[in-house]
């Protein structure tokens, strides 16, 4: 069960408890008003859930363009395959993990109009960026592309329930990590 659905059902059950709790104030025969404090509960369990949504979509589309960055890299240098597309396996990973029932993420990299030097629009209707034609600019390119999205991440941390939150913080990990291999890391 996903943190938003727990968070409704223990809102949900404070609001049946706080019910039972101060009893029936209208006629036996006549319909049953919510109190004051089970309307404010709802509300409360409502924003909750729309603020954790909003967090969701933002940390899927934050990998999701780091996803679109990998796949024109390879199209675009694809000597750069075996160094770069386990990495892209893993940031594939982690926009599923991230989006929990979302549209599901290929892990294998699709061809991209960066190949040819288009800018046709990508999966998230942003024009594809255009890669360096040196192999070394493009990955240094594509680190600096990793480090963002892992700050993307870290940045919504405060502000993410606890179980996501340590979702959050391993990608935003992992995103770090990425950008070393990329860059330092091959030089080790």
């Amino acid at each position: 069960m996903t943190t938003t659905g727990r968070r409704a059902v223990l809102v949900a059950g404070a609001s049946a408890a706080a019910a039972a709790l101060t009893g029936c104030t209208s006629d036996a025969g006549g319909p049953r008003r919510p109190s004051a404090a089970q309307e404010a509960a709802a509300r409360e369990a409502e924003r909750v859930a729309r603020a954790e949504a909003a967090l969701r979509r933002r940390a899927v589309s934050a990998s999701r363009i780091l996803l679109e960055r990998y796949d024109t890299t390879l199209a675009a240098h694809p000597a750069l395959h075996a160094r770069v597309a386990p990495l892209r396996a893993s940031v594939a990973a982690h926009a599923k993990a991230l989006g929990e029932g979302g549209p599901t993420v290929s892990a294998t990299p699709t061809p991209s109009a960066a190949a040819t030097g288009a800018a046709a629009p990508t999966a998230t209707g942003t024009p594809a960026r255009a890669v360096p034609a040196d192999p070394e600019t493009a990955l240094r390119e594509l680190a600096a592309a990793a480090r963002t999205a892992s700050d993307a991440h870290t940045a919504e941390l405060l502000a993410a329930p606890p179980e996501y939150a340590r979702l959050l913080a391993s990608v935003a990990a992992a995103g770090a990590a990425h950008a070393y291999l990329l860059t330092e890391g091959a030089r080790a």
